[in-house]
């Protein structure tokens, strides 16, 4: 069994490979690929689904992959492997991405929609970049060693508004309260960058590699 990156060229593919295969290794799991193969996606333990850029592209993106999308969902929804999802690869679990005028649909496994980002304050610029300070943080083995205050790194202009509010484990604040993780069963999603987090975001792979839901 392994942890799968999945690869569809949409995502920090190499600097998420080094760090979950950095805590891989200290933390004695399965072994970290990086694969665009639906086969091997439907043997995975736990999948990693990374995103950049913007909603559509990432899932007209996936799409272009022949059967990866529908091997994500068998091994995620029918198989309970776990699963997070990081930035993109995180606001696609919702129903609705709406970007610059366009709707997309998500996976629908997080009931909610993604938004633009409208800070209350006009001196925040979006997109929101840079290290943000976690809060509200739910009581998830995801956050285990990980307290309120600490920082993590964002890179986004939108974010998943879920309609359950039981759906978001952590929020930030830039300019009012901004979705920074969900979850919900099996499945997990961060709006920041785990990999560029330092201390904090390494914890959290570690976290996720060891999880049992």
């Amino acid at each position: 069994m392994t942890t799968v990156i999945v690869d569809y060229n949409s995502g920090n593919i190499h600097s998420a490979e080094k760090s979950f295969q950095r805590m891989a290794a200290e933390l004695g799991t399965a072994p970290v690929v990086v694969t665009s193969d639906p086969d091997v996606v439907r043997r995975a333990d736990r999948i990693v689904l990374p995103g950049v850029g913007a909603f559509t592209d990432c899932r007209e993106g996936l799409a272009g992959f022949d059967g990866l999308f529908e091997a994500i969902e068998e091994r995620v929804i029918t198989g309970a492997a776990p699963f997070l999802g990081i930035c993109v690869g995180m606001q696609m679990m919702a129903t609705l991405g709406r970007e610059h005028g366009h709707e997309t649909a998500g996976f629908d496994w997080i009931p909610g929609e993604v938004v633009e980002m409208t800070p209350s304050d006009p001196s925040l610029k979006v997109p929101h970049m840079g290290w943000n300070d976690l809060q509200n943080l739910a009581p998830h083995p995801l956050f285990a060693g990980i307290e309120a205050g600490d920082h993590a790194y964002f890179v986004h202009s939108y974010h998943l508004t879920p309609t359950d509010p039981a759906h978001v484990l952590a929020t930030v604040d830039y300019g009012g309260p901004v979705t920074a993780a969900v979850g919900r069963d099996n499945m997990l999603g961060t709006q920041f960058h785990p990999e560029k987090s330092q201390k904090t975001g390494l914890r959290l792979i570690g976290n996720f590699l060891t999880w049992t839901p």
